[in-house]
Order: C-alpha cells, then sequence, then structure tokens
C-alpha cells in the first residue's frame, strides 16, 4: 500500500535494535572543544537506541536489547524508551557497573569530537544468558552495531542474539557507526567490525566509514562494491548533504538529499536507519523494487535531514507527517 508521495506504508512487524543506550554530554555552547565548554546539557543517545525510537516515532514497532546500569542515568534511559513507545523487556540493569557517558562537541565546521566514560560500562557487561531470546526471535528485523563487538561478555551476546535472530528468520541490519577512541586499535576495529560482515542482509555505511573499510580514500562505486558480500540485499553508503547510495545485486543508483539548515549532525544516520527499515519489515520485496526502493530511501534521507535540524539525536528525531511534508515542499 503506498502513502503520500508513493511513499510506501509503515510496517506493523516488529524491529529490535541491540547495542548500547548511553548520554551523551553535549556543550551549552556550539562551536567549541570539550576544554573550552562553559557547561553540558544531558542528551541521551547510544546508535542503536536512536534506531528503535525513530522507528517508534515514525509510527513502527520497536524494542531495545541492552544493558544499562543500575543508577539515576540508566533508569532514565530505560523511562525514555518507554516514553517513546520502544518496548524494553529486553533491558537488563547491571548492579556494579554504570550506565556510559560520552562527552561529544560539534566543532565549529559541525563536525562531532567524542570523549567516553565506560571502564567498564554497563552495556559491555551484557552475558549471551541475559538475553531475551523470546523477544529476538519476534522480531522481523534485527538491528545492531559494532561497539557491543569491542569486549566479553558483551561481544558474546552479540554474536549469540545475532544467531537467535538469524534462525528465526530476522532480517540482519547493521551499522557499524565507527567510533574510533573506543577500540585498542584502528586494525583492531576493522577486523572485528569485518567479522561479521557475511552475516549481514542490509549493511549501511557513512562516507567516512566507507573509507576505513576499504582503506581507499575513494567513495565511488568500485570502492563501495569491494564491500559487497553474496548474502547481502542491500548495501547503503550515506553521503551527508549529498544524499546516499544503494547497491543490490541487479541495480545501483544514488538518491539525493534535502536540503536544510543543518545544526547538529547527531543522530542523522540512525534516523535513515530507522525510516528505512520501518518501510521494509513487512515487505521486503521492496529491495529488489528499484522505483519503491528509491521512495523509501527519499523518505529515509528525509528523515536524516529533519534530525540535523536541532541539537541531539533524540529530541530531533521526526514523526512521518515532518518528512512528509519535506518531501512534498522539494
Amino acid at each position: 500500500m503506498a502513502l503520500n508521495n508513493g511513499v510506501p506504508a509503515t510496517g506493523t512487524g516488529l524491529i529490535v535494535s541491540f547495542g548500547e543506550m548511553l548520554i551523551d554530554f553535549v556543550p551549552t555552547v556550539s562551536g567549541v572543544s570539550l576544554a573550552e565548554a562553559p557547561g553540558f546539557l544531558k542528551a541521551p543517545g547510544g546508535a542503536p537506541a536512536n534506531v528503535a525510537i525513530a522507528v517508534s516515532r515514525l509510527g513502527g514497532k520497536a524494542a531495545f536489547v541492552g544493558k544499562l546500569g543500575d543508577d539515576e542515568f540508566g533508569h532514565m534511559l530505560a523511562g525514555i524508551l518507554k516514553e517513546n513507545g520502544v518496548r524494553a523487556d529486553g533491558i537488563t540493569f547491571d548492579q556494579g557497573a554504570r550506565t556510559a557517558l560520552a562527552f561529544v562537541t560539534l566543532r565549529a565546521d559541525g563536525e562531532r569530537e567524542f570523549m567516553f566514560y565506560r571502564n567498564p560500562s554497563a552495556d559491555m557487561l551484557l552475558k549471551p544468558e541475559e538475553l531475551n531470546l523470546e523477544l529476538i526471535r519476534s522480531a522481523k528485523v534485527f538491528h545492531y552495531g559494532s561497539i557491543s563487538l569491542i569486549v566479553e561478555p558483551c561481544r558474546s551476546a552479540h554474536l549469540k542474539a545475532m544467531e537467535v535472530a538469524k534462525e528465526a528468520g530476522c532480517l540482519l541490519s547493521y551499522d557499524p557507526n565507527l567510533r574510533l577512541p573506543l577500540w585498542p586499535s584502528p586494525e583492531e576495529a576493522r577486523k572485528q567490525i569485518l567479522s561479521i560482515w557475511e552475516k549481514a542482509d542490509l549493511i549501511k555505511v557513512s562516507d567516512v566509514e566507507l573509507e576505513f573499510l576499504t582503506g581507499s580514500d575513494k567513495i565511488d562505486d568500485e570502492s563501495a562494491l569491494s564491500l559487497w558480500h553474496p548474502n547481502l540485499k542491500l548495501l547503503l553508503v550515506t553521503l551527508g548533504e549529498h544524499g546516499s547510495r544503494y547497491y543490490t545485486e541487479n541495480f545501483k543508483g544514488s538518491v539525493d538529499a534535502f536540503h536544510v539548515n543543518t545544526v547538529d549532525t547527531t543522530g542523522a544516520g540512525d534516523s535513515f536507519v530507522g525510516a528505512l527499515l520501518s518501510k521494509i519489515v513487512d515487505d521486503q520485496s521492496i529491495l529488489e523494487d528499484e522505483p519503491r526502493l528509491r521512495e523509501v530511501l527519499k523518505y529515509a534521507n528525509a528523515c536524516g535531514a529533519i534530525t540535523t535540524t536541532q541539537k541531539g539525536a533524540i529530541p530531533a528525531l521526526p514523526k512521518e507527517e515532518d518528512a512528509l511534508k519535506l518531501i512534498k515542499g522539494a
């Protein structure tokens, strides 16, 4: 069923996001280094959690699986998921470790600088036996990043969750979401990110991640297709203000971005992924139908663009009518 502007309807199947949820502390003033910031605002974040909230806000069904500290911040984050209509029965709380924190600043050029407090944080301590397997099995799409691969026991929990999701027939969606400061070395990051590459049905990388994973400074079709694997249904490369490119076994192309007044790029990629997943969750044939896929990607680009117009990821995530309005007005 098509909606306004030929955008397919949002699905009712469950999308489960797995990984970290944390608090970003963002300077009250833009364009300064962390050291120069006069004060900080707390902003809930963590890419997989952002994706879950993006899905829910766009009218889809989402759940989050991960571990938070049994502390004020952890309970606050669980509350934010519930307020946004995300199922939280996949969350466990750690008695000993704190909820992860990150200090994030937007430099004058709009790019981000990160400093993380994880030593270890609760999300790193999720054990395979703590997973809500029933919830994972009930999903149609299982979405994850790579931060959960950095250390044990979370790495084993991640691999187990993927395996259970795959066996249950879920579509596996992977956004590596590279955060180099968290890895022991760039080499280790590349190796681990690629260690689960062949398992995913759908992969989304940013232009920066494409360069990092291929070791090439070219952002072109040849470079992107060097990341293709035979089990893949869709490979996406997001290019910020230059839109996105898509690759499937039978076709490839690009979709232009929407031009908006960008304030903060945090969460734009997560918004893009949430929008895409919410539209294909019930109808994966869209992945093989270029005209319909282009409509979905145009919608995903619109959602990503809107997310950059406000500070912080979660407050900026759009509702469906916002995205349709932007598409209509473009």
